[in-house]
Order: structure tokens, then C-alpha cells, then sequence
């Protein structure tokens, strides 16, 4: 069985150690950039690879981009590489936080055509809560030479960059829509980048109303029902999601994956690329 959006904790034990399956760690603290990596260090499932969101899952951050701009396909596609991932390699991506940071392999992987990619539901406290062993230290990978068949380019088609957004903005067809907490939307609080607010015209929708008890999704029905009210109407793909740097942004496209709603697009750049511009437009309050 392939899995391509969620896997249980059970269903994940009985993969762990099998040939052609890859487990990686995308822990990682945006106030305390190592904090991931120690906690990897710590305790990890057995097997899993470390993926670092600064160095792993995004490019160096230029005067232009967001904080964490989409990496150079090929250089993605050696990483993978470097984690064990093959052509016929099942990968599962885990963090500690609800997804947020799983999501962002989870959409990456699949950006440079690698469909067998899944997120463990509930993250690492759900595998510590089905009994999953931890293990310490680092991880040997055994690199795999497979790394031509995954897209040089990548599926361009999968992002929308700023110029394109600035001109989408004023279509009524179109939607944009912000997975950052409703006071960040607001403009209320802001922990991160230099301008509170959003886009002008942006719609909130928190990543965290894609989840229910214990920071695992909701049921593919009860998301159906919810983005289907978001959209009102609208085709998937009209929609683009951002949030404040290309990341949790993934979790609302994972979510609309499990919903059975495919083709919205990633805004990589996000706020923290929006805000570059002085002039472009934004706005405050709900």
C-alpha cells in the first residue's frame, strides 16, 4: 500500500525498518533553530533521517525572498539522496507540531514528483502513545544513487510567485488564503517578521482548524465540508495558500489533499516576501 497524504502510528510500525522506507524528522523551532535537531538527538523513530528546515527544506534567504524560499530542485533532489530516497521509496515525514513542518517535506517531495510521501498523523507523541520505541543519537543513512528521476525543474505549476499574485489579486475567481494564527492575520501580535498584517484581499484560515484532538486532522468529510465552505464555489485551483514563510502554508494544502480538493497552489514566498515591497498593498484587523 502506497500512502500519500496521512499514516497512523500503527500503520507506521509495521513499515519501520523495511526495505524501501524512509523516516524523516522535520522537528524544528523557529525561535530556537537547533531545538529540532537536539530533540532528534534525543529520541527519534527508529531509523529517521534528520531534515533541518533551514539548511534541508529551503534555500538561503536573498534580499528578495521570504525566510525560507523553495530550494533549487536539484539540490533538493540530492538531499533526498542523502536521506535514503529512492524511486521506490516510501517516505514518512513526522515533527512534533501538529504537521507544520512534516507538511513542508510532505508538499516538497511531492513538488519534484515524488507521490509515495505521507505525514504521521499526530506527529511523535502519537507513535510514543501507540508504544513506538525512540531511539538516540544520529543516524547512518545509506545514501541512495537514485537521484535522476526526480524532476530537475520540479512542477512549476504547483507555486504562484509574487508577480503573479499581485495580478491574481483583484479576480474575484481567485483566492488567497493565510494559514498564520488569526492575531498574526490581524496584525495584532507579530513574533516573526518586520510588518504585521496580511495581503490585502488574503483570507484567514489557521492551520491549526485542520486539526482536532491531540493535533491529529480532522476526519476527510469534516475538512471536505470546511473548505468547501471556504471556497464557496471556487475550484482548488483558484486558491493559493500562504503564510508567513512558505511552510505552515503546506498544511492547509496537505489538509485539502485529505479533503479530496486537489490543484491549490504554494505561495513560497509568502508574508515574509510580501512585505520586501513597501508598496504592495496590505491590511489589518479580521
Amino acid at each position: 500500500m502506497t500512502f500519500t497524504t496521512l499514516i497512523g502510528a500503527a500503520e507506521l510500525r509495521d513499515l519501520v525498518g523495511k526495505a524501501d522506507i524512509a523516516v524523516i524528522d522535520c522537528r524544528f523551532d523557529l525561535m530556537n533553530p537547533g531545538g529540532g535537531h537536539r530533540a532528534y538527538l534525543e529520541g527519534h523513530i527508529p531509523g529517521a533521517r534528520y531534515a533541518d528546515l533551514n539548511r534541508d527544506l529551503s534555500a538561503p534567504v536573498s534580499p528578495t525572498s521570504g525566510r525560507h524560499p523553495l530550494p533549487i530542485p536539484s539540490d533538493f533532489a540530492r538531499t533526498l539522496a542523502r536521506l535514503g530516497v529512492g524511486r521506490a521509496t516510501q517516505v514518512i515525514a513526522y515533527d512534533d507540531s501538529a504537521g507544520a513542518f512534516a507538511a513542508r517535506a510532505w508538499w516538497m517531495l511531492r513538488w519534484v514528483g515524488h507521490a509515495a510521501v505521507a505525514v504521521l498523523d499526530g506527529g511523535i507523541k502519537a507513535w510514543v502513545s501507540a508504544g513506538g520505541a525512540l531511539q538516540s543519537g544520529e543516524e547512518e543513512p545509506v545514501p541512495t544513487a537514485e537521484v535522476s528521476y526526480l524532476s530537475a525543474t520540479a512542477d512549476a505549476s504547483a507555486v504562484i510567485g509574487t508577480a503573479e499574485l499581485e495580478r491574481r489579486l483583484s479576480d474575484p475567481a481567485f483566492l488567497l488564503i493565510d494559514a498564520r494564527a488569526g492575531e498574526r492575520f490581524a496584525g495584532t501580535v507579530e513574533p516573526i517578521d518586520a510588518v504585521a498584517g496580511h495581503v490585502e484581499g488574503a483570507v484567514n484560515h489557521p492551520f491549526s482548524a485542520n486539526l482536532g484532538a491531540e493535533g491529529r486532522f480532522l476526519p476527510a468529510p469534516v475538512l471536505r465540508e470546511a473548505w468547501e465552505r471556504r471556497l464557496a464555489g471556487r475550484s482548488p485551483t483558484q486558491v493559493a495558500a500562504m503564510c508567513g514563510s512558505g511552510v505552515t502554508a503546506c498544511h492547509n494544502l496537505l489538509s485539502l489533499e485529505v479533503a479530496g480538493l486537489r490543484g491549490a497552489k504554494l505561495y513560497a514566498g509568502s508574508w515574509s516576501e510580501w512585505i520586501r515591497d513597501p508598496r504592495r498593498p496590505i491590511s489589518r484587523g479580521a
